[in-house]
């Protein structure tokens, strides 16, 4: 999953391809979105990620954390808690997520009309 092995034909380093390595897995961009909203317990997360198994979810937090985008904090409590934040690093992915919503929220709305009946996708220039 590194972006080390990020790499074009040419051995070249390709920024594009290396953050999408990070950021391509099935829940990441909404771990990415909750994570951005502060400090999660793992409870939190798994609660807002519905569908999410325990240990597709700590599979995950543990490859964001190798990566430098997520920090895991343990507290020295009874009973023991952790929580997962961003870094500087992970913060940076924000205008990313927040371009996904615009774009979503922009272009694909419409989606939902496709159960009213309404074309939802018409052919430039018709």
């Amino acid at each position: 999953m590194g972006s080390k092995t990020a790499s074009d034909a040419a051995g070249a380093t390709c920024p594009v391809l290396a953050t999408a390595q990070i950021v391509s897995g099935k829940w990441t961009l909404l771990m990415l979105r909750d994570l951005g909203e502060g400090p999660r317990r793992f409870s939190e997360l798994q609660r807002s990620l519905c569908g999410i198994s325990p240990r597709t979810l700590s599979t995950r937090l543990r490859a964001l954390e190798e990566e430098g985008i997520v920090q895991r904090r343990e507290f020295a409590e009874m009973p023991p808690r952790v929580e997962y934040r961003l870094t500087a690093k992970g913060a940076a992915l924000a205008p990313i997520v927040q371009a996904m919503r615009e774009y979503g929220a922009r272009w694909l709305a419409e989606d939902c009309a496709s159960s009213t009946g309404r074309p939802v996708l018409e052919a430039v220039g018709s």
